[in-house]
């Protein structure tokens, strides 16, 4: 599993609370260097933060269906847009989640991605 967001401390904030489910993530502030792990690590579930000032989780999520089809994706923003969700959604994010978003239900989402993946 990994996470992508350019703001610290929520990738520390999330990988605590997967740690605390004992699922591990390896965490990304850089879009380009996560879209290069993916290409040789290929993960089940990847958290994407949609506003990056680099490139958009959009983007990235775009990338890597190249990249990685059978990756999971779930996406999250501070934001609600519904354009935004529905982008996301119909490009194949499996969960859209909007920040501050409910730990179960976060954790709910990331279980039945990886379960699916497997």
């Amino acid at each position: 599993m990994c996470l992508l967001d350019d703001d610290p401390s929520v990738l520390k904030g999330l990988s605590r609370l997967f740690a605390s489910a004992d699922l591990h993530a390896e965490a990304f502030g850089d879009p380009e260097e996560f879209l290069r792990y993916v290409r040789t690590h290929r993960p089940a579930v990847v958290l994407i933060d949609v506003h990056m000032p680099q490139m958009s989780g959009l983007e990235v999520q775009s990338r890597l269906r190249k990249i990685s089809p059978s990756t999971r994706v779930i996406i999250f923003t501070g934001k609600d847009d519904p354009l935004v969700r529905s982008t996301a959604l119909n490009a194949g994010a499996s969960a859209f989640f909007t920040k501050p978003f409910d730990d179960e239900e976060l954790l709910t989402a990331v279980r039945l991605g990886l379960a699916s993946a497997a």
